[in-house]
């Protein structure tokens, strides 16, 4: 069956062979790749595509449309503000707003492996809790809700613009499977805003958005770390149709999404944490996602990067366990 057979097949829960298994999120090149090749991985597979199809995951392609250029200026440390004031804002316009046609190369390039079902792509784009945090930094912009709101919304209305614009050449190119959103807006007591100011300064950008992601025909999810139950009747809000990574260490429990959202899109949900403790501990974590695997419009993967306590001996059986459950989960589709 097709790779991106299997993927519409979820969101529609029609009929097939198997769930599909991914990596939604790369492994730590420098840490658990790394320990790998120790362990016997063959140092010839250097790169994602190589490494999906050694490890046996269905093919998804991921392009990241930033929305800075590739010269920005990088913060000084990790958090730290690029931006204080509405001048430093304007000054730094000449690196935001880059020419997508990078992007839109690559995708040509994956043009009719797509069009085969060979490969699911999804796109990435810079949320509107997100892209503000990068220039002001993460402490600062927590203020700006309340010190700068005008400048707040003014820089989302421009990330707008360009998102629609960008969405719209895309389109001249393919039509991506799903969209996400990269936005990290909560932790894990919850998210880092109130309701209310998601409403004001976040939901009307994505109510202009969402729909031309939608003429496209692709599915938009909202990419947060962190406890993400509570911020269910936002993401309804405004249109969104997914969520991810859905982690465990926040306490986030998928079987609640599911009978509170039964429409909701949701990838990750896999405990990272029980892989490295072998086949048993896997197989329960397993059991304890197969009932909502069944329900259909959930994609199970491990809930962040696979960590580097991980052997590759436990990945293989991560492995092997996530095709047998993949494969039970439609039965009777």
């Amino acid at each position: 069956m097709k790779t991106r057979d299997r993927f519409w097949g979820v969101i529609k829960r029609t009929k097939i062979d198997r769930l599909p298994m991914t990596e939604w999120a790369s492994w730590w090149k420098d840490a658990t790749i790394a320990r790998w090749y120790g362990e016997g991985l063959p140092l010839s597979l250097q790169d994602d595509f190589a490494l999906r199809a050694h490890f046996g995951l269905d093919d998804w392609r991921q392009s990241w449309l930033r929305g800075g250029a590739a010269d920005m200026p990088q913060a000084a440390s990790h958090g730290a503000p690029l931006i204080h004031t509405r001048a430093d804002y304007e000054a730094f316009q000449r690196y935001l707003w880059p020419d997508p046609q990078p992007h839109l190369d690559e995708l040509r390039s994956w043009k009719a492996a797509h069009q085969k079902g060979d490969c699911v792509v999804w796109v990435t784009l810079e949320g509107f809790f997100w892209f503000p945090r990068i220039l002001f930094g993460i402490e600062p912009h927590l203020y700006a809700f309340y010190d700068h709101p005008d400048l707040m919304k003014e820089i989302n209305a421009r990330l707008t613009e360009y998102h629609i614009a960008c969405v719209k050449a895309i389109g001249e190119v393919l039509q991506p499977d799903f969209f996400t959103f990269a936005e990290d807006l909560s932790y894990n007591h919850g998210p880092m805003l109130s309701r209310e100011l998601f409403d004001e300064f976040i939901a009307p950008y994505y109510r202009e958005l969402l729909p031309h992601i939608k003429k496209l025909g692709s599915v938009s999810v909202m990419d947060s770390d962190g406890q993400v139950e509570p911020i269910g009747p936002w993401l309804e809000s405004c249109g969104m149709e997914g969520i991810l990574p859905l982690e465990r260490q926040a306490g986030v429990d998928v079987a609640n999404l599911r009978r509170d959202y039964p429409a909701l899109v949701m990838i990750g949900a896999f405990d990272k944490m029980t892989m490295p403790r072998g086949r048993e501990a896997m197989r329960a974590e397993f059991e304890r996602l197969l009932p909502v695997m069944r329900s259909g419009r959930f994609f199970p993967s491990c809930d962040h990067q696979t960590p580097p306590g991980v052997s590759l001996e436990n990945y293989h059986i991560y492995l092997d366990l996530f095709k047998e459950y993949a494969a039970r989960a439609v039965e009777g589709w």
